[in-house]
């Protein structure tokens, strides 16, 4: 099965609570960006593998507007889109597989990826998600 497809079948299939990885808040990676931005609500944000993760609305609620969250499936943020609503709409919403040099050319001051790392199974993708970040 291709790995979009794996990922858009378990956004459509499972509520955002029944995956294994769900947590409510973000609390540690949240405050982790509070220090490494020294609280700069300008500060430029990217969350690989953002998905349907509520980690976008405790930032939003912090103050913080240029936030890009990328995932590989377009359910998962759908998901995350809806139910931040209004509040969302500075959100840059990007449906990428974070292997493929897919990514705005700009700097972000925070990258962050809880668990995208993880899923790469094959030494290639790892080497190529090492590239992206190395290079954007």
């Amino acid at each position: 099965m291709e790995v979009q497809q794996h990922w858009e079948g378990v956004y459509t299939k499972k509520a955002m609570d029944q995956v294994s990885w769900f947590r409510p808040h973000l609390e540690t990676s949240a405050a982790l960006m509070e220090r490494s931005t020294q609280g700069d609500r300008r500060a430029s944000i990217i969350d690989v593998g953002g998905g349907a993760s509520t980690l976008v609305d405790d930032l939003l609620d912090l103050g913080y507007r240029d936030l890009t969250i990328v995932d590989i499936s377009q359910a998962a943020l759908e998901a995350a889109r809806r139910r931040v609503g209004a509040a969302g709409e500075s959100v840059r919403w990007l449906c990428a597989d974070v292997t493929q040099p897919v990514f705005p050319v700009r700097a972000y001051d925070v990258w962050h990826d809880r668990a995208v790392f993880h899923f790469l199974t094959s030494a290639s993708d790892r080497a190529a998600y090492i590239r992206n970040v190395a290079t954007d």
